[in-house]
């Protein structure tokens, strides 16, 4: 999976390793002083499940780029001064302490990065199409805290800081 040729949004679904150093790299700009990145990686429990051996990922593939980019439009909506952002998600088998997705953003300043950072994680998960199905000694089940999903615009997130000074 390679960077896009041109913009400043990087989305996508994959089945392969997800290229987090590339995705940092790419989301340093000059007029930008933060970067956060998000890495979620796979772990060996659930809330009342231990012993996950591993999981599968599967997608509503055709309708993960346009949701991806309605969480990207809020995020810019919600700080404008944000630089790149970077939402790339894995589907198929995924071992244990491998990452399954990636949120990565560019902003001038660190408060404005990590709170848009926050956001695009938390609207990804709650308004992509990919499940997760947990898998454990002796059984599997579609992933704990599994709901409904919502537009990005219904999810809540800290306030703007675009309009307050900061520095990085």
């Amino acid at each position: 999976m390679n960077p896009p040729a041109q913009g400043d949004d990087w989305l996508g679904l994959t089945d392969t390793q997800l290229p987090i150093g590339s995705i940092y790299e790419w989301c340093v700009q000059p007029d930008c002083g933060a970067v956060v990145l998000f890495s979620g990686t796979v772990r060996d429990h659930a809330d009342g499940r231990v012993g996950v051996q591993f999981l599968e990922y599967e997608a509503y593939q055709e309708m993960v780029v346009p949701k991806l980019e309605e969480v990207v439009a809020e995020t810019r909506g919600r700080w404008a001064d944000t630089g790149r952002v970077a939402l790339v998600h894995r589907i198929g088998r995924l071992e244990l302490g491998e990452s399954s997705v990636v949120a990565a953003v560019s902003a001038p300043h660190r408060s404005e990065a990590f709170a848009a950072a926050r956001f695009a994680i938390d609207a990804l998960k709650v308004s992509v199409p990919v499940w997760k199905r947990e898998v454990w000694e002796g059984g599997s089940d579609w992933g704990t805290n599994a709901a409904e999903l919502v537009d990005a615009t219904d999810v809540a997130g800290a306030p703007s800081m675009s309009d307050s000074p900061s520095s990085t």
